[in-house]
């Protein structure tokens, strides 16, 4: 099996009520990538620029991903977001966007990642999902991501995406915006009319939903008593459950579900420190002991 990632590589900079880190590295692509790599060996297309730096390339390697698809501008900047958060995890403003190298990225995949298993589009607009949709030759899967700003920018090139997708993945807020509705598990069912073959509803610190054409599966979010910073934790949950697919071979309803918990396990991990920080501490024999602390707590 074979896993391609296509999103952002950036910088951040986070506030949060209790502290603050300037210009970390984050990104869709890096929290789904290094998530991901806990289960298979995932190929980034992403664009940074000369500033960014050669230690975390090492270390992305050095967890598996495959970097032949990561683009270094010379002379550029990196892709640049600044986020404060409120008392509320799960609310944040935007403080500042520097779109940088961004601004003119088109996402070309290396003729090796041109046929792979699973295709994952994550934080990129609709139009250059589409870009990338017409390089691959029939992926088995193909997964997708978004933000309330394409919702609202570019919803007919989302609708067209939407329907080559088998998989959606989108937070509470997302799935309202696209589907005008309230109530969570009827905005689910509307996406599934959409076109993907499953819809996956991440609800932050409540957990997330698994929406399929005929089934409904909930899986909780790991306790956790203090939340350092929830960047990234939404791309480390999509992350783990494509890597894991990926490395079972295969999307039967045991595996799916299997897949939603190793994603509730990551992005539980990713809120612990800033940034990618903790994916340089965590070992696989972590990851595996908190599934199973997970599993015994919904246990009956």
């Amino acid at each position: 099996m074979s896993l391609v990632i296509v999103g952002s590589v950036a910088f951040d900079t986070i506030e949060t009520p209790g502290a603050r880190r300037e210009r970390i590295v984050g990104g869709s692509c890096t929290y789904s990538a290094l998530a991901a790599s806990f289960f298979t060996r995932p190929g980034i297309v992403a664009v940074v620029g000369e500033d960014f730096p050669k230690t975390t390339a090492d270390f992305l390697k050095k967890r598996g991903v495959d970097l032949k698809g990561l683009t270094v501008v010379p002379g550029g900047k990196t892709f640049f977001w600044e986020g404060r958060y409120g008392d509320d995890p799960n609310q944040r403003d935007t403080v500042r966007l520097d779109l940088n190298v961004f601004r003119d990225f088109q996402p070309t995949l290396p003729p090796s990642y041109r046929a792979p298993d699973i295709l994952f589009l994550a934080n990129i607009s609709p139009g250059l999902q589409e870009h990338v949709l017409a390089q691959v030759k029939r992926p088995r899967l193909v997964a997708m991501d978004t933000i309330r700003h394409y919702i609202e920018t570019e919803p007919e090139a989302l609708d067209r995406v939407l329907r080559k997708t088998d998989i959606c993945f989108a937070n509470d807020e997302e799935a309202r915006l696209m589907t005008n509705e309230g109530n969570l598990i009827r905005a689910g069912r509307r996406l599934l009319e959409r076109g993907p073959r499953l819809v996956v509803l991440k609800k932050g610190e409540h957990g997330a939903f698994v929406f399929g054409r005929d089934s409904l599966f909930g899986i909780m979010a790991h306790p956790c008593e203090g939340v350092v910073d929830p960047t990234g934790a939404g791309d480390s949950f999509a992350g783990a459950f494509l890597g894991y697919l990926d490395r079972v071979g295969n999307f039967r309803a045991s595996s799916i579900r299997r897949a939603a918990v190793y994603g509730s396990v990551l992005a539980s991990f990713t809120i612990e420190d800033f940034g990618i920080e903790r994916f340089k501490t965590m070992k696989p024999a972590d990851v595996e002991a908190r599934f199973a602390a997970l599993k015994k707590l919904v246990s009956v």
